[in-house]
């Protein structure tokens, strides 16, 4: 699982560490660099699943690009961007993976020139073992290939490869004859950034049938499809689940929730809700034409939640979006225990005070705000429990309140003049 993203010259960020939890939630005001910190996260993905760092970028044919392009990519006047990243191995709690991936960008190309995987081995009562598989350093001479060292178990650099530098190096290793316990790490770094999964519900897209789809898409056009293509015992117990959470959210009762096959060959599928406002009232029956924004946004994070992979990173900007403030709560219990049960960790970003206060003091700890440095217009993230005013700030008023009045970036800005 997915622990840290260090970013360095990253967008709007200069040095920056996000620290990732069961649910960790990231607030600050517009422009602060929310949405570029998540870009850092979808261009992660995208190369471990062997895209090119280039059309990881600025996109192609089949591929919208990152916010800004290779233009923005780097924070100006720097040339060079580095992320690193450090996963918890899933099974062996004790080892931990650091990796690290430098980008130049070039005109109309961004390359590696610099790449390294190390095994972090925790032991008790001393420092941790460390040990680097492999780390790519780029030759004198700029060429299309940049030598990298694998390690081989004896002293020396290791092993050299010339690895293709368009890609990652992460992406390259299948084909290469390498000790058991590198191709085994990085393996298992490159599952781990493959399953983070950027969500982005889009309701227009969302009300048509959809084809029968093992994985759904971004947009959350496809749920009734995903749903559908379940086996019959997996489908009947997600959509016994998905009805409990979704007929907490309007006012009239839903009897339940689920999808069937429509069309002549059966391919595709619709999903169906079961309305009943009272004894005296029929039973009504709505598709997806007829569901509200804000229900499509929840189903298509209740759908995803359900359906991705265990030990997954989830995330969703705006999870609140649509939602009326009365009805956070539901959200917030279903985010905690479907991410508990299915071992799928979240990343979220809200505005809504409401969200903070259903959070509460206890949530404080996995709370982190991205603002400004007032000199030098960096993006930051700090831990808001790292703010020291903060419970003298919290004794006057809520956290939805403090966020609401714009208090937690004014402390933040005085303890860094300070």
């Amino acid at each position: 699982m997915i622990k840290e993203l260090k970013l360095v010259n990253w967008k709007s960020f200069s040095e920056a560490t996000v620290y990732i939890d069961r649910l960790t939630i990231l607030i600050g005001t517009n422009a602060s660099g929310k949405s570029n910190l998540l870009d850092a996260l979808l261009f992660l993905q995208r190369i471990a699943f062997g895209r090119s760092i280039t059309a990881a970028i600025a996109g192609d044919a089949e591929l919208p690009g990152i916010r800004g392009g290779l233009e923005w990519i780097v924070r100006k006047p720097e040339s060079q961007l580095r992320l690193e990243v450090l996963i918890q191995d899933p099974v062996v709690d004790i080892i931990d993976y650091r990796y690290v991936i430098e980008i130049a960008v070039s005109g109309v190309r961004a390359e590696l020139v610099g790449e390294s995987l190390t095994r972090i081995k925790r032991r008790p009562r001393s420092t941790p073992l460390e040990r680097n598989f492999y780390h790519a350093i780029p030759d004198e001479v700029f060429g299309p290939s940049i030598p990298t060292y694998f390690y081989t178990g004896t002293q020396g650099r290791g092993k050299r490869f010339d690895m293709n530098r368009a890609y990652c190096i992460l992406s390259q290793m299948e084909s290469q004859s390498l000790r058991r316990e590198v191709s085994e790490g990085a393996r298992l770094v490159q599952e781990q950034l493959q399953r983070i999964f950027i969500l982005d519900p889009i309701p227009s897209h969302m009300r048509n049938y959809s084809n029968f789809s093992d994985k759904i898409q971004v947009d959350g056009a496809n749920i009734a499809g995903v749903l559908a293509a379940l086996p019959q015992d997996r489908k009947q117990d997600v959509e016994a689940i998905v009805t409990g959470y979704l007929k907490q959210l309007p006012e009239r009762d839903i009897q339940r929730v689920w999808t069937e096959p429509v069309g002549k060959f059966g391919t595709d599928a619709m999903l169906y809700c079961e309305e009943h406002w009272s004894d005296n009232c029929e039973t009504n029956t709505v598709d997806l034409r007829g569901m509200s924004d804000g229900t499509l946004r929840f189903l298509a994070i209740i759908a995803a939640l359900l359906t991705q992979e265990k030990q997954s990173l989830l995330v969703v900007e705006e999870v609140d979006n649509g939602l009326h403030p009365s009805r956070v709560h539901i959200l917030i219990q279903m985010l905690r225990e479907l991410g508990k049960q299915r071992t799928i960790d979240l990343i979220v970003t809200t505005h809504n005070p409401a969200v903070l206060d259903t959070l509460g003091g206890p949530m404080v700890p996995f709370i982190s705000v991205v603002h400004r440095n007032a000199v030098t217009g960096a993006s930051t993230i700090t831990l808001l429990e790292q703010l020291d005013s903060l419970p003298k700030l919290m004794a006057g008023g809520t956290l939805g309140r403090l966020a609401a009045q714009g208090r937690i970036e004014s402390a933040l800005k005085a303890q860094a003049e300070g």
